[in-house]
């Protein structure tokens, strides 16, 4: 089963997208071609499945987190409840 993902804002500088995770929902295999921030929205843990392995990092809800552009990923829900967490694309810079 695929999460769902509602893109609430696309731009020319940012893409935010609610992305929610049903128990064992996953995004699929994909890459971030853009840095990204993830704010989670719900606290628990969730796993990430890349060729380098499977990592299970527990979130906090509320506490950001900063990746580069280049992750190649998919991301499951192991938990028993709906995880949510918005993510923000940063498409632009900001002239000084």
């Amino acid at each position: 089963m695929l999460a769902t993902a509602t893109v609430q804002i696309d731009n020319s500088r940012v893409r935010v997208t609610e992305w929610r995770f049903a128990p064992g929902s996953a995004t699929g295999h994909h890459r971030h071609d853009l840095d990204y921030v993830v704010v989670p929205l719900t606290s628990g843990p969730l796993t990430a499945i890349a060729q380098s392995g499977e990592t299970t990092a527990e979130l906090t809800a509320g506490q950001a987190y900063f990746r580069a552009a280049g992750v190649e990923h998919d991301v499951r829900n192991p938990n028993p409840f709906e995880f949510r967490f918005v993510e923000i694309e940063i498409k632009g810079r900001v002239a000084p």
